[in-house]
């Protein structure tokens, strides 16, 4: 009786770096692509990515034809990311770098490449920090990824003055700016919470020439007017009248916690604090326990 066979293996490392030199390399390469809007041509071996990876066995499942082929035309991942993807598929292996790798966590999740993502996933937390949070907070929203959200917003409230100040902040989408807005941790007052809402708008407003109040529509709702002393309210209400962003019913809806402040206990989001807020007058006639 013929006894089984027994699988044995050489050294990994120099497997590795023979593969590693075929990345980008012409000599026996049978397909090529045109990547990032720098149009950076690079060169890859089909049945490699094919075996490797789902997307590109479907894009490449169409035999080549005769003489040179094609360009494949990829001008939504950027060049240096595309490479990453192309190292991970070839070794097994990525170095990721803080200033690329939420691109080359988006193309992860574009290709399906899932255990690309967590490896992009684990460098993002070791690395996050003011300038990066809002970036991969949007890619976390974008995309679907919720540990990374929770992460992000955790940082968020943590430092949240800080990050209010970044670009990041002012580039993020409304869809990613509403959790932030809801949320009672964030260690920054009202007023100057409100002031970073204007500014993101302004932004908006410029870049989709769109007006500021339309811009901030869906977001704006979520700023806690009635956290503001009558004096900082009746500034915001001029400030309205000059640059539309608040609509003038939620204006008047922090005028009513005011006027319903004695012998009420107002109630809700509009009248809750947030960690950050700074303590007025006007505070004890609400409901402002922190939870």
């Amino acid at each position: 009786m013929e006894t089984p066979g027994l699988v044995v293996h050489g050294e990994a490392e120099p497997f590795s770096t023979a593969l590693r030199s075929l990345i980008n390399n012409p000599q026996y390469s049978d397909v090529r692509f045109v990547v990032g809007q720098e149009q950076r041509e690079v060169f890859a071996h089909r049945c490699l990515l094919a075996c490797r990876c789902n997307f590109f066995q479907r894009l490449l499942g169409m035999e080549p034809g005769s003489g040179v082929p094609s360009p494949v035309v990829l001008s939504t991942v950027p060049a240096e990311a595309f490479l990453a993807v192309l190292e991970f598929l070839y070794t097994n292996s990525v170095k990721l770098h803080y200033h690329s790798v939420l691109e080359v966590l988006t193309a992860a999740v574009e290709y399906g490449l899932e255990e690309l993502r967590e490896l992009c996933l684990e460098f993002v937390v070791k690395v996050l920090d003011v300038e990066l949070v809002c970036e991969a907070l949007q890619v976390g929203v974008t995309f679907g990824l919720g540990p990374l959200q929770e992460r992000c917003m955790t940082f968020i409230e943590a430092h949240s003055q800080e990050v209010l100040r970044t670009r990041g902040f002012l580039e993020l989408s409304a869809a990613a700016l509403l959790p932030l807005l809801r949320s009672d941790k964030l260690c920054v007052d009202e007023a100057e919470l409100i002031r970073a809402a204007r500014s993101w708008a302004r932004v908006g407003a410029a870049v989709l020439e769109r007006p500021v109040a339309e811009v901030a529509a869906p977001v704006v709702r979520e700023l806690r007017l009635a956290l503001l002393a009558p004096a900082e309210l009746s500034a915001l209400e001029e400030q309205n009248r000059r640059e539309p962003l608040i609509p003038v019913e939620q204006i008047v809806e922090a005028w009513k916690c005011h006027a319903l402040q004695r012998g009420h206990a107002a109630r809700g989001a509009l009248c809750r604090r947030r960690k950050g807020t700074v303590p007025r007058e006007h505070h004890r006639f609400l409901d402002l326990r922190f939870k």
